[in-house]
């Protein structure tokens, strides 16, 4: 194996499939993750996900993530807008973090189009639906591909 990649779920992830799906689509969040895992397993990357709609959790998932993961894919739903804690968290880690999205947040209500964690990620994803993930999964496996060269 190549390494180890975290994917952090967010708030109301847990109700993908069932949560206005012309937004973010009739996969559930199981099925997401295992096509996030067998596109990982091609890479030869091991993948450990993780689902909470508790910011403290998530915290501790990017607390804990350092040492233990090379990356983080994260879709942190509507804590992108306002959650001051989990912008310190990633910043207090040296584990790259790219954040994902579902859809277009720059497409939708107003208050969706500003995100407090993309200044301190490394890249961002955002609109494609559940491939969103993979997007952010080759963004993270080139991110720290380039990285290992320097």
């Amino acid at each position: 194996m190549k390494g180890k990649l975290l994917v952090l779920h967010g708030p109301n992830l847990n109700r993908l499939g069932k949560r206005e799906p012309e937004v973010y689509g009739k996969q559930t969040l199981a099925e997401i993750n295992a096509e996030i895992e067998k596109f990982l397993q091609q890479e030869q990357y091991q993948m450990q996900n993780y689902q909470s709609n508790i910011e403290g959790e998530l915290i501790e998932q990017i607390h804990n993530a350092e040492g233990e993961y090379d990356g983080i894919v994260f879709n942190p739903g509507a804590f992108t807008h306002y959650s001051i804690a989990l912008r310190d968290a990633i910043s207090s880690v040296t584990v790259p973090v790219i954040e994902v999205h579902l859809s277009n947040i720059y497409n939708r209500e107003e208050f969706r189009h500003h995100s407090v964690l993309s200044a301190v990620c490394v890249g961002q994803i955002t609109g494609f639906g559940a491939h969103s993930y993979i997007l952010g999964c080759i963004g993270l496996i080139q991110y720290l591909q380039q990285k290992c060269k320097l």
